[in-house]
């Protein structure tokens, strides 16, 4: 357990901990590390072998590991638009289902024949390798939602939406595993493939109607609350942004724990949720994304510090080499052909495509956190699956997180930059019929002139602004343009 401290000393350690980890995480960009590894490594250098902060308490981690993934799973949601998911709804449910057991699968008996040798120091029966396997077998949300946010590309052949969606939604499964597997470990019992197909039915069924209903109910009270006192003086806008918001976080926590209480997944229902909100027209919409933004952020930074000060690096030694091997395993052959199998009968995506797929396995806290799990249960061996899981996270976020845009590169799957008017910081009353879109010029749309009356514009639409590197010009119809200028677009809703 931790060590008694003041609050006051709690609060300066805790602040000292988060500065440090943004101000060292800004190095990210430069090393080309993934922000969220600099604050894993940040938490594993304040603790027991670093400045020599105590941290063990597995149930304080999990619960905090909990609340951080709602935010994660919902934010992620609520980026997530049904347009983008519809061409890989299906690939994306194989994926985060029969992908999660084949990797289990593989990887458990990997782990199980690497055990039977006589140079390892790992000794795992064959559920107790199940078990490891299990609690790393989904891809982290967290990770490819930071990565791929992060990076201001577009990937051919909607490979982002299927990425994020398969990471989103694929920790059901994992976590259903994980838990019955510690069930048959602690009562010496065998393995029920039919309980095993009821428990992830109604996980899956629960906790998709429990994501779906309680969208529309979030949106339901949204409306309700603009309805009140519509009559009175006009709500500020500022303090309508942040009731929205906090009234939109109840509902994600009413989700997650209603859910859980009635058998199903929770992190299911809370992405399920944040997709349904986050395809509605939401008032103050775009002030109600940067809230969910900033504090998706702190949840990832504290429970990736968090996680970092868990851990005992010396501890880790003792697995060091086990945990290479193991983690070789999963990136250059349980997750390629997981993704294989599992894709195989959707001949439309191409085999670039699924290499692609295969290298962003990127693991993160979602499998430490549910390495926690055997810890609290008391599973013999649980500190070594613990220990294996957080050094295979390291070497998964160092090596594939690194090198995600070179692969898809490689690969030739990069459409181009991302276009996004989010950049020109203007948001438009939900009640106008007119939305905003941007447009980057290059020389075929300049051709026939280089000023707005001479270029062609959708029609109904109207130039607002004209971005041009760091400048932003206000147009007129005589204002030259160059290739590469970026116009922000107000068009009529059909």
């Amino acid at each position: 357990m931790m060590e008694y401290v003041s609050i006051e000393s709690f609060i300066v350690f805790a602040s000292i901990l988060l500065i440090s980890g943004i101000l060292i995480g800004k190095s990210s960009y430069r090393l080309g590390l993934p922000l969220l590894l600099i604050f894993l490594i940040v938490g594993m250098l304040f603790g027991v072998d670093g400045v020599g902060f105590k941290f063990d308490d597995m149930h304080t981690a999990q619960n905090i590991g909990m609340a951080s993934l709602c935010f994660i799973l919902f934010s992620g949601g609520m980026s997530t638009k049904y347009s983008a998911i519809r061409p890989v709804l299906l690939p994306g449910i194989l994926l985060s289902t029969f992908g999660v057991l084949f990797t289990s699968v593989l990887t458990g008996l990997f782990i199980w024949w690497l055990s039977g040798m006589s140079w390892t120091n790992i000794h795992f029966a064959l559920l107790p390798s199940l078990l490891l396997a299990s609690t790393m077998s989904s891809t982290d949300s967290a990770s490819v939602f930071g990565i791929l946010g992060s990076q201001k590309i577009r990937l051919k052949h909607h490979l982002r939406p299927l990425l994020e969606l398969e990471s989103g939604s694929n920790d059901p499964m994992a976590y259903m595993l994980t838990i019955l597997l510690i069930e048959v470990i602690k009562t010496g019992g065998e393995i029920s493939a039919g309980m095993l197909l009821l428990q992830l039915f109604l996980q899956f069924l629960v906790g998709g109607l429990g994501g779906y209903v309680m969208g529309r109910i979030t949106i339901a009270l949204i409306k309700w609350y603009n309805r009140i006192g519509a009559s009175n003086r006009k709500e500020d806008s500022i303090q309508a942004t942040s009731m929205i918001s906090i009234l939109i976080m109840g509902c994600m926590f009413l989700t997650f724990a209603g859910t859980s209480l009635l058998q199903g997944n929770g992190y299911l229902a809370v992405y399920l949720c944040g997709i349904v909100v986050g395809n509605a027209k939401l008032p103050f919409g775009r002030g109600v994304g940067k809230f969910f933004d900033g504090f998706t952020w702190l949840a990832q930074i504290v429970m990736f510090l968090m996680l970092g000060l868990l851990v005992n690096p010396h501890e880790m030694l003792e697995v060091t080499a086990v945990s290479i091997i193991i983690g070789t395993f999963m990136i250059l052959a349980g997750r390629p052909i997981s993704v294989f199998l599992t894709l195989s009968p959707l001949r439309k995506i191409s085999f670039k495509s699924k290499l692609f797929i295969s290298w962003v396995g990127l693991r993160g806290a979602v499998p430490i956190i549910f390495a926690t799990y055997p810890v609290v249960a008391q599973i013999e061996g649980a500190n070594q699956i613990f220990n294996i899981v957080f050094f295979v996270t390291l070497i998964s976020l160092l090596v594939q997180g690194t090198t995600i845009i070179q692969a898809a590169k490689k690969l030739d799957l990069i459409a181009g930059p991302e276009e996004n008017e989010d950049e020109f910081g203007v948001e438009l009353d939900e009640a106008l019929p007119t939305s905003l879109e941007t447009v980057v010029l290059d020389e075929a749309l300049l051709a026939k002139g280089n000023t707005l009356k001479e270029i062609e514009v959708p029609k109904g639409s109207l130039v607002m602004m004209i971005k041009r590197g760091e400048k932003y010009i206000i147009p007129n119809g005589s204002s030259p343009l160059k290739p590469g200028d970026t116009l922000l677009l107000i068009k009529e809703d059909n």
